[in-house]
């Protein structure tokens, strides 16, 4: 049982999660009753090798950013302090939306980007909870409950959090303002769980591994929703079998297919459907250290949820339970997957793939942050045994002091952000944003975009000088 919980929201200079920059980030601490306790807004400045994309300029609209003193570094350091003096008592859950692709992925990057903690949402006992994840179970199974608004008058879905929160009342005239959508967030969970506290519950018991698993291998049957190109599906399922080489990996059977014509297939067949994926086959893979859109059967109002009879899928359900062979050839199917991920061409994109810092390395981190000597911190820059921590170092240390910094430090910085700013890299381009402003000026009339395009074109022509 939580009793505190964390929702937070970022506003980026782009979607690319290695290459884009957080420029503000919004957090509120609530109690287990929703009630505000704290809150956190803060921004920085892009950094001088951050081409902030026209398109996502337009949707946050934080062009005052741009003019900001609050570095990123400082901006970081914060974020960390304060989400570790929230959770420092007990734990929290850390809830945002739609996030846990990109959001928590940025928080992530950009903490150990500045040698800081990167994994505050889910170590210590915290738990993570992405809330689009819970309405998808929502719209799949308690639309009578709660409203999900239609896309355009129907009869698909929306399920944009402003679009959800104007449903339910809430002012949505800020939206894309980072603290303005954790509001949002916490309107739409006192909804919830005013109308359906036990689901609430549920998803809230579910945000840490524990937690899933105990959900996992209870008595009944699961209901799994998913919103899919904006309608609702809804599958019964259990778990068949699990990734013994990757802990997080699991599987689900579908019940809607008859076991009786599925659990005697070869393991070349079973291993085929692992393979190739896909919401129209029996075996459904997910990872539990991420929202899965699923609850306990019992919690389900109506017995119609499903094309089947509800005594019938209790039934499959027992026998796919029951039977051990099936699994194995599971979970053997799921150990086999080929994972051919190329190793990554820049050190944003290594913070999964380097490994862990080792214990000297985390000693040195706090020493550098202690510490604002500039020739102390060049010093432990150069002290790091792994080299990506040299590399991030230089780049706080130079975009953050002026002075007293020796020339090879220097001739690196500088190689970076002309390779950042005068290229075309997977970073983006300066001069192809340039030409998207010049067509997004002639076909925005308002205002406000206007001004927004013009602030952007300004930053970026200061960019290639």
């Amino acid at each position: 049982m939580f009793n505190k919980f964390v929702f937070y929201d970022t506003e980026t200079t782009g979607i690319h999660k290695d290459f884009s920059q957080i420029i503000q980030c919004g957090s509120i601490l609530t109690d287990s009753n929703l009630t505000n306790l704290d809150e956190q807004n803060i921004g920085s400045s892009p950094l001088p090798w951050i081409i902030p994309q026209p398109r996502a300029m337009l949707t946050n609209k934080k062009i005052n950013q741009f003019k900001s003193n609050t570095s990123h570094y400082q901006m970081m350091k914060e974020i960390q302090n304060k989400w570790k003096e929230w959770a420092i008592d007990e734990p929290s859950v850390f809830i945002t939306y739609n996030g846990h692709a990109f959001d928590e992925e940025l928080i992530r990057r950009q903490l150990w980007c500045n040698l800081l903690e990167p994994y505050i949402t889910n170590t210590n006992g915290n738990g993570r909870l992405d809330l689009m994840l819970m309405i998808h179970n929502i719209a799949s199974f308690f639309s009578d409950e709660i409203s999900i608004p239609f896309f355009e008058g129907g009869p698909s879905y929306s399920i944009k959090l402003e679009h959800l929160a104007s449903e339910h009342g809430i002012d949505v005239s800020d939206a894309h303002d980072a603290i303005s959508d954790c509001k949002f967030m916490i309107g739409l969970c006192k909804k919830i769980k005013k109308e359906l506290p036990e689901v609430f519950e549920s998803f809230i018991n579910i945000s840490t591994k524990d937690g899933i698993k105990n959900l996992l291998y209870s008595e009944e049957f699961l209901a799994l929703g998913e919103v899919h190109r904006r309608h609702a599906f809804q599958y019964p399922v259990v778990i068949c079998g699990a990734d013994n080489s990757r802990p997080n990996d699991i599987c689900f059977y579908d019940l809607s297919f008859d076991p009786d014509e599925i659990l005697d297939l070869d393991f070349t067949e079973i291993n085929k459907m692992i393979q190739g994926g896909g919401r129209d086959l029996p075996l459904k893979k997910y990872k539990i250290n991420k929202t899965i859109p699923v609850c306990s059967s019992k919690h389900l109002n109506k017995k119609d949820h499903f094309d089947i009879d509800h005594d019938e899928l209790q039934r499959r359900a027992e026998i796919v339970k029951n039977n051990k062979d099936f699994q194995t050839k599971v979970s053997q199917a799921m150990e086999d997957r080929l994972m051919n991920f190329p190793e990554p061409d820049y050190v944003e994109g290594t913070i999964y793939s380097g490994g862990f810092p080792s214990y000297r390395d985390k000693d040195l981190m706090q020493e550098f942050h202690a510490c604002e000597d500039v020739e102390h911190l060049v010093k432990i820059s150069r002290n790091f045994e792994d080299d990506r921590y040299r590399i991030l170092a230089e780049r706080i240390i130079c975009s953050n002091y002026d002075a007293d910094i020796p020339s090879d430090v220097q001739e690196r910085y500088l190689a970076l952000t002309h390779e950042r700013t005068q290229t075309d890299g997977k970073w983006g381009s300066i001069e192809k944003s340039l030409n998207d402003i010049e067509k997004l000026l002639n076909e925005k009339e308002d205002k406000e975009d206007q001004i927004i395009l013009k602030a952007t074109k300004e930053k970026l022509l200061s960019m290639k000088q």
